[in-house]
């Protein structure tokens, strides 16, 4: 038992790392120190009025995709700039050419939005690395299908120009939340060619580099965290509110309550009725404890009626991570972190398998599971204290609201009617001091 004064202090330091956290939640993200999503265009040759660029949208983020309906791109051109022709992409506006008489453009718009083909576009529209309706895989996934190419022939510029930075670049991929710096003037694009006998070096590159944070978007959360183990009867379920409340009336139709069959179940709004309201909760249970091993179960159960997760991806942060493991139903990565004492693992569906969360029904929730192998470090190892939970999890790069840890499974001899330690107080704090630096990226 601590003094009152001991115990004054730790609620003191806690307090200060609430204070912190409300402060400093959206900064950078050790988790993915590199990530961003980075837009180039490379000037491939000059023509008369113009130009003909390459411009290449790479997503170099671990483990956010860009998923349906895609990623639009803008900008504002500095002159007086049209698209004559785009091979691989479009834009969504023509816009005013009424002055050109002999020879229409693809777009007058001084600010075009430009978005990828679909997979079914006409082969003379198509070009390598398009058309995959504007969706990019996670960089730890499949770096093959992490960019998007299109080609752009650029004119209405004065003879001999070597063209103009665009402007204001703006990307949607596929909501908001993603702000770009400006493009500029960078050493030109290098490239092997001829089997990498050869280098063929552009005229000019522009770049860009966008980032996304859950503070711009101005969402709401979108999963949470339940935990359970095999030496606790209680399951430690999702904080109350994660992602809303529910509404007191019993006939709004903000939610589906049990029993009852929506009307509309291809609204990608609906949602079951829950305590915590998220459209996801992920679910972690301690299942064998083994000599040498330990067993766990994850679980990602979908509340949605109206909504499936193609190409998901779980990322869970645990201290266990830093010895062997082996995900059954997954595939499964480590990443590399910054200044992260606690192990990152990336988890996936298999092709064939499970890559498509699906949504639920009147039945039943779309769910995904597998269980998971860890080697025990023998010299850190132990159930107490929470060690044995993640620190951190989040869906498809979007942070889940972890339950407090005072409320985490506790070993049978623990006794919950005692005063917290200051040890467990500062375990506490540990966890928001996570929270303030990897809480949202």
């Amino acid at each position: 038992m601590v003094s009152y004064t001991s115990a004054a202090q730790c609620y003191l330091l806690m307090l200060l790392i609430l204070i912190s956290e409300s402060r400093f939640s959206d900064c950078y993200d050790p988790l993915d120190p590199y990530g961003n999503i980075t837009v180039t265009f490379d000037i491939l040759k000059y023509t008369l009025d113009g130009y003909v660029a390459r411009v290449t949208i790479q997503n170099y983020y671990l483990y956010r995709h860009v998923e349906k309906p895609g990623w639009k791109i803008g900008w504002k051109w500095a002159k007086n700039e049209v698209i004559w022709s785009i091979s691989g992409a479009l834009a969504i506006q023509q816009g005013n050419c009424s002055s050109f008489k002999y020879q229409v453009p693809h777009s007058c718009k001084r600010d075009p939005v430009i978005v990828d083909l679909m997979p079914d576009a006409m082969p003379q529209d198509r070009l390598d690395g398009c058309c995959r309706g504007g969706i990019l895989a996670a960089w730890a996934i499949n770096p093959s299908r992490s960019y998007s190419f299109f080609e752009v022939r650029v004119g209405n510029l004065e003879q001999n120009s070597t063209g103009y930075e665009p402007q204001n670049l703006t990307l949607v991929a596929p909501g908001p939340g993603y702000s770009c710096g400006p493009v500029t003037d960078t050493i030109p694009t290098v490239s092997s060619v001829s089997g990498g006998r050869r280098e063929e070096q552009v005229f000019r590159t522009w770049k860009s580099t966008c980032t996304y944070s859950s503070y711009l978007a101005s969402k709401t959360p979108v999963c949470c965290v339940s935990l359970s183990t095999f030496y606790n009867p209680t399951i430690t379920q999702c904080p109350s509110c994660s992602c809303g409340c529910r509404v007191a009336d019993q006939h709004a139709t903000s939610c589906i309550r049990e029993g009852v069959i929506p009307s509309n179940l291809q609204d990608a709004d609906l949602v079951q009725c829950t305590d915590h309201m998220c459209p996801l909760r992920i679910h972690w249970h301690v299942k064998k404890n083994y000599i040498s091993h330990w067993r766990v179960k994850l679980t990602v159960s979908n509340y949605n009626f109206g909504r499936n997760y193609p190409d998901w991806n779980v990322l869970v942060q645990h201290p266990g991570f830093s010895q062997t493991s082996a995900a059954f139903s997954f595939n499964s990565t480590m990443l590399p972190t910054i200044g992260v004492p606690a192990e990152v693992a990336l988890f996936w569906g298999k092709a064939f398998n499970n890559t498509q969360l699906l949504q639920a029904d009147q039945h039943q929730l779309g769910s995904v599971t597998t269980e998971i192998l860890l080697q025990k470090d023998r010299n850190s190892f132990t159930l107490r204290n929470g060690w044995a939970f993640p620190r951190t999890i989040y869906f498809n790069g979007e942070n889940c609201q972890m339950p407090l840890p005072d409320t985490f499974p506790m070993l049978p001899n623990s006794s919950p009617s005692q005063i917290p330690s200051c040890h467990f107080l500062l375990l506490i704090a540990v966890y928001f001091t996570y929270r303030m630096f990897i809480g949202f990226s």
